[in-house]
């Protein structure tokens, strides 16, 4: 090969390295929660990413025909958390390439929604309810990609799933219910139980993704968005 074909080729390359770069870029993932199950999930399933809550609460009141849809609510709530982070950072005129993921967890009764509980007596009256029975575990994840290769020239879109587990706990007794809230881990948790801390104790059978129900259904997710695997960290 000549000395003149040799740079050719190695043209040819760089060109091709560019191309492959272009038709790849590299997102940066950030987590619109401060849950550390969430954390956790992620970081096991190999995803770089960083988290950023929202720098004000996010509204987490539900219209009566939401609260009468729970799948639609908790999508609608993981829409909200989400897309509260995505205005926070083009505010600050972000150009790059950007994934934001927000989520939201409820535990469902025959309908009726359980969040987390106000009171010890909240959790109580929750906990008791939840004796013998079976309920479902819906985890809505919102995922936001943005676009911005300027500051003034943004793209940006989302889709956003809802998944579903069901979970029986065992008959309770007052004094196991007592116990259980003494521990103090149900004060942050929808339907006042964590199922992968003590609270798995009450928990009889389960069926569906055990990842849905601890807050963020990884495998789906990965599944649905392979590019979060491939994505870079922010500094």
């Amino acid at each position: 090969m000549t000395e003149e074909a040799k740079q050719s080729e190695a043209v040819e390359a760089d060109k091709a390295a560019e191309a492959t770069a272009v038709a790849s870029p590299s997102f940066e993932v950030v987590l619109a929660s401060g849950s550390p199950r969430r954390r956790e999930l992620l970081e096991q399933a190999g995803v770089k990413f960083i988290v950023h809550t929202p720098a004000t609460p996010v509204d987490e009141s539900l219209e009566p025909d939401l609260a009468a849809n729970p799948e639609e609510a908790a999508k609608k709530l993981a829409e909200r958390k989400a897309g509260a982070v995505v205005q926070e950072v083009l505010a600050q005129n972000y150009t790059g390439m950007l994934i934001v993921i927000g989520a939201d967890t409820m535990v469902v009764l025959e309908g009726k929604i359980f969040g987390k509980p106000r009171s010890l007596s909240d959790g109580k009256h929750m906990l008791r309810e939840l004796s013998g029975r079976a309920h479902e575990v819906i985890t809505a994840v919102s995922v936001w990609m943005i676009a911005a290769p300027e500051a003034d020239n943004i793209s940006l879109g989302f889709r956003t799933f809802a998944d579903t587990s069901r979970v029986t706990f065992r008959d309770l007794t007052d004094e196991e219910i007592a116990d259980y809230l003494k521990k103090g881990e149900s004060f942050d948790k929808a339907g006042a139980y964590a199922i992968q801390g003590e609270g798995a104790a009450l928990v009889d059978h389960y069926d569906g993704s055990y990842d849905t129900i601890v807050g963020l259904p990884v495998e789906r997710l990965i599944k649905e968005f392979p590019d979060l695997l491939a994505a870079g960290s922010v500094d």
